[in-house]
């Protein structure tokens, strides 16, 4: 393990004391003028944070490689989700970032941006006529949409475990939230929907990821998603109106 890698990671947590989302770090020195947020303004993770902080498995110790790790994962999600340029990233080397999952073509951190990591995740490589979710037809809001609406309380996200340090960072997540409003035309069922992956997560002197590797079936996730009945156009508004507007990702 790298310890100067560790020791400067720690230093960053550090930082984070302060207030803010104790979650994501970076959100604490987001107040310089110019950056473009998505939304017009920074995210607020309230609700997804009560429900990871209510169902989470693990509870690591405070400063510890694997919460450190947990903060980096899920501030460097925040950042190319809401941030409208790489240059305002500060977890990511926009020269040599990579985002590959289930080991497909990586991409770039402003194909990221633009695509959403959402349908980076369900992207998929099979016929037409068997794709649950058609990635290629969704765009970046769409594809938010879709799952702030099914998990209207959020979709939480933790570390697992962490198996190596910096500069290679492998490690296995959980992913998870409930499914209470409708999804691609079928009802909620109001149960937990989970899934487990694997990741790598590699960075360079200065700790910005260069490539982010996920490796997770996204079956464990659809199996749930698709069980429900399907539903009417009209019953579909009126679930969607009352889904709140929480934005759903875990990180």
């Amino acid at each position: 393990m790298d310890s100067l890698n560790c020791e400067s990671l720690k230093k960053e947590d550090m930082a984070a004391k302060s207030g803010g989302d104790k979650y994501r770090p970076s959100l604490l020195q987001d107040e310089e003028e110019g950056i473009q947020w998505r939304y017009g303004a920074p995210p607020v993770y309230d609700v997804t944070n009560k429900l990871f902080e209510e169902g989470r498995t693990k509870e690591w110790l405070e400063g510890s490689l694997e919460e450190i790790v947990q903060k980096a994962i899920k501030t460097w999600e925040m950042e190319v989700s809401h941030k409208l340029h790489v240059q305002d990233c500060k977890t990511v080397n926009p020269d040599k970032f990579k985002l590959i999952i289930n080991g497909r073509e990586g991409l770039s951190a402003e194909e990221t941006i633009i695509f959403g990591t959402y349908n980076a995740l369900l992207k998929s490589s099979m016929p037409e006529e068997l794709k649950y979710y058609k990635a290629e037809e969704e765009s970046f809001e769409s594809s938010h949409e879709a799952f702030r609406t099914a998990f209207p309380r959020g979709f939480a996200w933790e570390v697992i475990a962490v198996y190596s340090g910096p500069p290679a960072i492998a490690f296995k997540f959980r992913h998870w939230g409930f499914f209470e409003g409708p999804f691609k035309g079928h009802a909620p069922t109001g149960d937990m929907v989970q899934f487990y992956g694997m990741g790598l997560l590699k960075v360079d002197e200065s700790l910005r990821a260069e490539e982010v590797e996920i490796y997770y079936d996204p079956a464990e996730l659809f199996s749930d998603l698709l069980k429900g009945p399907t539903i009417t156009q009209s019953e579909g508004h009126q679930h969607k109106s009352n889904s709140g507007l929480a934005c759903p990702f875990h990180k």
